[in-house]
């Protein structure tokens, strides 16, 4: 790892949690250059939904390689991007009775988003956005100004603003209704918050500790958008395809978003892909007003096509996610149980959050686990959450594993720490 230490620029974050060098992967595992094996808990942070070197999608892009058909072409009309549009809009929009336009932005999340705020703002008129607490859109200006952490907000090394934070789902206690504050300040014209362009959400916040909002919370906070000439926009970059156990993060709540971000998992293969699903009437844009060289990125498209075929073209894989999520947020449940009321979990779907509420037992715990051989993130406003994001397709017995590695983790950490198991310490 030395080379890398000399090399590599101090950003770098995830090779100081895992510092080893990773050569090979293959659905749930990885290996490193000296032979050991792990099990992946982290996904790609979420992009690999379906596993490392998934076979079946890297035989299509394989095919598609040796075919020496384009790969990059701008926005240009390809055979590669009408299939993948008439396949999304047939497999994944028709069976949920919606309609929306495709925009593809650049590579990234940040990317999609940027595009959302601008298109939001171009339409209303208006500059201001409504995020929410512990939310997390990306790095970019544009983003991060509607992002809450400070930690992130800070290394931008510029006045932030164009963004007005209101609290989410839960964020005042279960006695305060925070959709129904938000609802209150929008309709005061003396509140002091000018009126958003877009109300920006989402449904699980990710980065933000694994908060979950209820399905009526966000029917209220759509209500709203509608009510004060606001687009709704969901982020569904890290909790689409798939993770909740549906293929949108909102479908449990019946809506239907003005704007969906998506991205991560789009491509089903860890390549860079990120769109904009648009409603008609939203869809303002003049030609060529917003652009980006890698808008094509024709093979994540050809990968993101056999992903849908793949998994979503029956409600088996859906009802498969929603299952494994059940064991294991019942497993997480049971290991939180033992500890009194030191640790808790939430989430949905296979998103699942350990609340360690102390950054260093997290922290120890998922080190621990690394040494013995799994792949944990941490999340939340200290990093005192520890998040499950494992494949989708993982095999009951990998995620057994996982977990039992995590549990013996745990209990090893608080042993060290002169933890009797019972009380926080």
């Amino acid at each position: 790892m030395q080379a890398f230490e000399a090399l590599e620029s101090n950003v770098r974050s995830y090779s100081r949690s895992f510092p080893a060098i990773f050569s090979r992967a293959l659905g749930s595992t990885m290996s490193t250059e000296a032979g050991r094996t792990v099990i992946d808990f982290l996904s790609g942070a979420g992009t690999l939904n379906y596993g490392h070197n998934n076979r079946d999608i890297k035989a299509a892009i394989t095919e598609y390689l040796a075919s020496d058909a384009l790969v990059h072409g701008l926005d240009m009309a390809t055979p590669a991007k009408l299939e993948f549009m008439e396949t999304f809009n047939s497999v994944i929009l028709r069976e949920r009775d919606l309609q929306y336009r495709f925009q593809f932005t650049g590579p990234t999340g940040a990317n999609a988003i940027e595009a959302a705020l601008k298109l939001s703002r171009k339409i209303t008129g208006r500059q201001n956005i409504i995020s929410f607490t512990r939310g997390y859109h990306g790095m970019s200006l544009g983003a991060i100004a509607a992002t809450g952490n400070r930690f992130y907000r800070k290394a931008s090394g510029n006045t932030l603003s164009g963004a007005t934070f209101m609290p989410y789902d839960g964020y005042l206690g279960p006695a305060v209704d925070t959709a129904d504050y938000l609802r209150s300040v929008l309709m005061d014209e003396s509140s002091g918050v000018d009126s958003p362009a877009a109300i920006l959400v989402e449904t699980v916040q990710g980065e933000g500790g694994i908060n979950v909002a209820s399905k009526e919370w966000l029917q209220s906070i759509a209500a709203t958008a509608k009510s004060v000439g606001a687009l709704f926009i969901v982020d569904d970059i890290q909790m689409g395809c798939g993770r909740t156990g549906e293929f949108f993060s909102f479908e449990f709540a019946t809506l239907s978003p003005d704007i969906v971000v998506l991205s991560k998992s789009l491509s089903g293969y860890g390549l860079p892909l990120s769109m904009l699903l648009i409603k008609e009437g939203v869809d303002a844009w003049l030609p060529g007003e917003h652009t980006g060289t890698f808008r094509g990125n024709n093979l994540a498209l050809v990968s993101a096509t056999a992903a849908i075929n793949l998994y979503w073209r029956s409600r088996t894989f859906s009802q498969s996610v929603q299952r494994l999520g059940e064991l294991m947020r019942r497993r997480l449940e049971t290991i939180a149980s033992r500890h009194g009321t030191s640790f808790s979990v939430r989430g949905r779907g296979m998103a699942l959050g350990f609340d360690c509420r102390l950054a260093e037992i997290a922290e120890a715990t998922t080190r621990k686990a690394f040494e013995k051989g799994l792949i944990l993130e941490r999340c939340g406003p200290v990093d005192q959450v520890i998040k499950f994001l494992p494949a989708l397709t993982i095999d009951r017995e990998t995620l057994n594993q996982g977990l039992e590695i995590f549990d013996e983790s745990l209990v090893e950490t608080l042993s060290r720490r002169g933890c009797d198991g019972l009380v926080t310490c």
